[in-house]
């Protein structure tokens, strides 16, 4: 970041869009989620980051956000919420504030800290049932550091840290279901490209008070190894494919907001993706292609 790309930032209207001037990686699912995720949310809030591929939105002391923007290592975000809502609280109740200044607290991470290493501290905060809205952007691996897998890796995928001749051994943790077990306010999956799911999630979070879970599929042409133009139909096929349900758990149960009546096959959404290449060349692995569509074909069995 040299002087002169400061002084452009320095020089940039408090309302340019997010993520202008940054950063990021072409084509990235997780920004394309946040830009139209912080379209709904607005300038009332503050963003609490904890250390990832979208901590780089942030070059101190500026923030494409035209709210509040706190940093916290990887696995502190819901403790840093906890301060600031709190804090909040503390200068509402004693009029240092009005209620017309409060802000939307906001956790924002991404799969590293929401499914492993912040794990823990955002069951506490749950149920202490803390009034935040944690975003995860879901990019299936440590994607600032190399894209090692994490929770959230797929059965199978190859990532820099599983590079054996069948991908990752294990399968992606169940995230969804291990905050409705807390019984939050509110959960849901979105996809940046569903838009319109999106958009009425984050309508439905606002409108509620407590823990409240939004998490992103977040499709990553740099991890995923493909073209990034191709962001928006990698994305589709994940919600057409059936790979990715979208779905909201609210009042004690789970709604399907879009069911692929007609699934694609698996392996549409496979093919397309280099981290799945060695599933097909130099030969397909019939074997292991079955047994990830069955996996498909047998959550989506008991869905109306």
């Amino acid at each position: 970041m040299n002087e002169s790309h400061l002084r452009r930032m320095k020089d940039l209207p408090s309302t340019h869009l997010l993520g202008a001037g940054t950063p990021m990686c072409a084509g990235c699912g997780g920004l394309q989620a946040l830009h139209e995720i912080y379209d709904l949310l607005g300038a009332k809030t503050v963003f609490v980051n904890a250390a990832g591929c979208m901590t780089l939105l942030s070059v101190y002391p500026f923030t494409p956000f035209r709210g509040s923007w706190l940093y916290t290592a990887m696995a502190s975000a819901p403790a840093g919420a906890q301060g600031v809502r709190d804090a909040l609280d503390i200068l509402i109740q004693k009029r240092r504030i009005g209620r017309e200044e409060d802000l939307e607290t906001v956790v924002l991470t991404g799969d590293g800290a929401a499914y492993g290493m912040g794990l823990s501290a955002t069951s506490a905060a749950i149920e202490r049932n803390l009034d935040f809205l944690y975003i995860c952007y879901d990019n299936e691996g440590y994607g600032n550091t190399g894209q090692q897998y994490s929770g959230a890796t797929p059965h199978a995928a190859k990532t820099s840290t599983s590079t054996g001749p069948s991908g990752y051994a294990g399968d992606k943790k169940d995230l969804f279901a291990i905050w409705a077990a807390h019984r939050p306010a509110y959960v849901a999956t979105v996809i940046g490209a569903e838009p319109l799911d999106l958009a009425r999630k984050i309508e439905a979070a606002k409108q509620l008070r407590g823990p409240r879970l939004i998490i992103a599929l977040a499709p990553c042409p740099v991890g995923w190894g493909y073209s990034p133009e191709e962001t928006v139909n990698v994305g589709k096929l994940a919600v057409k494919t059936g790979i990715w349900p979208l779905k909201e758990y609210i009042d004690g149960h789970v709604i399907h907001t879009k069911v692929p009546r007609s699934r694609l096959p698996v392996e549409d959404y496979l093919k397309v993706q280099n981290r799945f290449a060695h599933l097909f060349t130099p030969q397909r692995d019939e074997a292991m292609l079955v047994s990830l569509q069955t996996k498909v074909d047998d959550y989506w069995k008991n869905i109306a």
